[in-house]
């Protein structure tokens, strides 16, 4: 495959850009990145004419794929035509809030901001303004952009910044505790509860390999900061209008959380994030509350009509239907390729999400039947939930080296685009067809 261009490019940008790259993720293909000159449907073509099925789509954003609906391209030029932007409200701020107060549970008011990043240190903001105290607990390996307070690694009891430039001060109101661990997460409560201002937590676990909660954990999660007066947040800037579709993830998994924060899909490819919650929560913001929080570009018209119209031709039409759908497949076919070939890895994902894990253990090829048949559920029934990945630790112990450095550029030797790493997620689009479902997995069987 010809990378000329890229690799002319890399150089240029390597001189004007720490790591050459505007986003560290980016930079994590060797010997670097290839650089795309536009999308097609369900495509990318690279700057040297290469043509690869996408599964990276922005990292989420992009649920109807590059090449926009006409309803939808019409809004965004619309709005772009009328002017950048102003510093007051418009219609367009209103329609979108109204929608998703509409479709999801836990949303009675909602304030919309620049970046999923933005959103989650808000929602930290704004619980520990609300309840007067300090200390946030979130999953070990969980994102929640680049933000102070959970760029901390180590447990509960030895929390650490994870990034220079934080102080250790600031980690020490970070409580880490591993996804999925019950007996964990009410330790900390048993210890910390009169200052946990809040769970900061993904439902599912969708920027370290995908992983899905065993049953009852977010009910415990629920449970506990109900009986501590604490806020169960989610993250669902990755699950948010993908997982669970109109309702996200948290009417899939019938649970209501005090606040949830947005990005990605809820600006149609464009620029956003938002917090959305109860009422009386969400009003602690200013101007009506004590919570500071204001942002130049929050509620900007081209994003607010990408992401009002993405969504309407989301709920007019077959979008779910059809990513869900081949989202099935996907990992239905992935579950029969390793069944022959890697029995020991792991199929993951849900909805429009898939991913394969590099497991290292699992049953052998004659242990196989009754096995989750498309991605793991964490099913205690199925042959694999003693090896499936419960928390990042386990995702970590993964064959993340061989993922990266082999595998990735052998599928993209056949035209294939996968997330950068085995910890980002991969995501269908409306764009997608079958075909691209039936090339990738016979490039699957090629690199495995």
């Amino acid at each position: 495959m010809n990378d000329e261009r890229s690799r002319a490019l890399y150089d240029r940008a390597l001189s004007v850009m720490p790591g050459g790259v505007n986003s560290a993720v980016r930079a994590a293909i060797e010997p670097y990145p290839f650089f795309v000159r536009k999308g097609d449907g369900g495509h990318v073509v690279d700057a040297d004419g290469n043509r690869l099925v996408d599964w990276v789509m922005g990292l989420g954003p992009l649920l109807l794929g590059h090449d926009l609906p006409e309803p939808v391209q019409a809004a965004i030029q619309r709005a772009a035509s009328e002017g950048p932007m102003y510093g007051t409200p418009t219609e367009l701020e209103v329609d979108l809030a109204e929608f998703v107060v509409r479709h999801v549970p836990s949303v009675e008011k909602i304030r919309f901001v620049n970046s999923g990043t933005e959103a989650t240190v808000s929602a930290v903001r704004l619980a520990r303004g609300t309840t007067g105290r300090n200390k946030i607990v979130i999953m070990q390996g969980g994102y929640h952009g680049a933000q102070e307070s959970t760029l901390v690694e180590g447990d509960a009891d030895h929390p650490a910044p994870s990034s220079a430039g934080i102080p250790q001060a600031f980690a020490e109101h970070t409580l880490p505790v591993p996804f999925n661990d019950e007996a964990a997460v009410r330790e900390v409560f048993q210890e910390h509860g009169d200052d946990i201002a809040g769970v900061l937590v993904e439902p599912i676990l969708a920027n370290y390999g995908i992983v899905h909660p065993v049953d009852g954990y977010l009910e415990t999660l629920r449970e506990l900061t109900d009986d501590h007066d604490s806020l169960l947040i989610f993250d669902e800037v990755i699950t948010g209008f993908r997982v669970g579709g109109l309702g996200c993830a948290q009417s899939h998994f019938g649970i209501t959380p005090d606040l949830t924060t947005f990005g990605k899909i809820i600006g149609g490819g464009f620029p956003v994030g938002a917090i959305g919650g109860r009422a009386e929560l969400i009003e602690g913001f200013a101007p009506t509350g004590d919570v500071f929080q204001a942002g130049t570009f929050s509620g900007h018209p081209v994003t607010m009509a990408a992401g009002l119209e993405t969504l309407t031709f989301a709920a007019e039409n077959d979008v779910y239907d059809h990513v869900n759908g081949l989202g099935e497949m996907l990992r239905a076919g992935l579950t029969d390729v390793l069944a022959d070939q890697a029995p020991n890895y792991t199929v993951v994902g849900t909805d429009s999400m898939f991913k394969v894990i590099f497991t290292r253990e699992g049953p052998s090829r004659d242990e196989l039947e009754g096995q989750c048949e498309a991605g793991c559920r964490q099913d205690p029934e199925c042959p694999r939930y003693e090896y499936c990945p419960k928390n990042a630790a386990d995702v970590k112990r993964a064959e993340t080296e061989r993922w990266r450095r082999i595998f990735w550029g052998e599928m993209r030797e056949q035209g294939i685009f996968l997330s950068q790493n085995q910890f980002e997620s991969q995501f269908v689009s409306y764009g997608h067809t079958e075909e691209d479902v039936e090339r990738t997995l016979e490039a699957y069987k090629h690199a495995l």
